[in-house]
């Protein structure tokens, strides 16, 4: 089911894409530059367009709201059952930086101290 869904959300997306591309905007749109649609389409081409791209936003949202339901629905995590690999260089980074913790210039850096308390009281 939830493969169903992803087709179809994914064809809608292109469909969309190339609709909203295909309209005129305030400043032309490749409609200028792609004659044919306008005789594919006859004279109401802009009407034509924006109900198809009315109807597409609409299955898109559609489409949007029952893979996150669905998604929901399952208890899995996408990570499950994945082991991390232990990549060669973090163990031989964790020797130096144990190292480096142990220097003495990490020793003499002075620790604040906890309010309330004072020397001079």
């Amino acid at each position: 089911m939830t493969a169903f869904i992803v087709a179809i959300h994914i064809t809608v997306c292109l469909l969309l894409m190339a609709i909203v591309l295909v309209q005129q905007g305030r400043g032309g749109g490749l409609v200028d530059s792609f004659s044919s649609v306008e005789t594919m389409f006859g004279p109401k081409t802009s009407a034509f367009l924006t109900k198809a791209t009315t109807v597409l936003s609409i299955v898109f949202f559609i489409t949007c709201l029952s893979l996150a339901v669905l998604s929901s629905r399952q208890s899995r995590s996408l990570m499950q059952g994945v082991k991390p690999a232990a990549p060669a260089a973090a163990g031989a980074a964790a020797p130096a930086a144990a190292s480096a913790a142990e220097s003495p210039a990490s020793q003499q850096i002075p620790q604040p101290e906890p309010w309330g308390s004072s020397e001079n009281e």
